[in-house]
């Protein structure tokens, strides 16, 4: 689990508190650390102050989805009005305490939040949208699903699960496609892919090869 607070005392509290219940805690006093932290590690939960000195919590939950950081983030904040959660449950959060809170209401909410989590954790993000490999769909932002073939669903797979990695053809060929002599079969795959869930779902990276977009 990834606290980022800076209030140290409540935060060395907070630590201590999930560490009693199993979790192996990090601790940030400012969103630029949080920030380091969320991109680095694999967190199962994170807890994510409003009020932080270098901006505002939401605002850092907002830059780890654009980051495809996918953990579900519980917000703490001393200001209760609706549109201070409605920012930050827009802002990619999945929950929201106002402070002061009863310790007992917090850990069922993260408990919560986790179980959502390993419930969803089989899908890829993808933009506004998603994507199950299990069961070869995408759903797109609209609403609307599409089903894969098999290869169009590994050749997606290989590139949502590294979003931010630039996967050359031959790498492709030799992971998605168990190293066909057809040099053009990964270009063959974007290209149906392209045609079946838009042109930005996956982008061209000139010189180097392809890497997962938006839909």
């Amino acid at each position: 689990m990834l606290i980022v607070e800076d209030d140290r005392e409540l935060a060395v509290m907070l630590a201590g508190l999930f560490g009693e219940q199993g979790y192996a805690v990090d601790l940030a006093f400012d969103g630029q650390r949080g920030l380091h932290l969320a991109l680095g590690r694999g967190h199962d939960a994170l807890i994510v102050d409003r009020g932080l000195p270098d901006g505002d919590g939401a605002e850092l939950v907002l830059r780890l989805r654009r980051r495809a950081v996918t953990a579900p983030v519980l917000l703490l904040t001393a200001f209760g009005a609706v549109a201070d959660r409605v920012a930050g449950l827009d802002a990619g959060a999945e929950d929201y305490l106002v402070k002061p809170f009863e310790i007992d209401e917090l850990l069922a909410r993260v408990r919560a939040l986790h179980r959502r989590h390993l419930d969803q954790a089989r899908m890829l993000p993808l933009g506004a949208g998603w994507f199950d490999p299990e069961a070869r769909i995408v759903q797109l932002p609209d609403g609307e699903r599409v089903t894969l073939s098999g290869r169009e669903c590994r050749l997606l797979r290989a590139l949502a699960t590294r979003p931010r990695h630039v996967h050359t053809r031959a790498s492709l060929r030799q992971c998605v496609f168990d190293g066909a002599r057809t040099e053009s079969i990964v270009d063959t795959y974007v290209y149906y892919l392209r045609n079946k869930l838009g042109q930005g779902v996956v982008r061209t990276v000139r010189g180097v090869g392809y890497r997962v977009g938006e839909l």
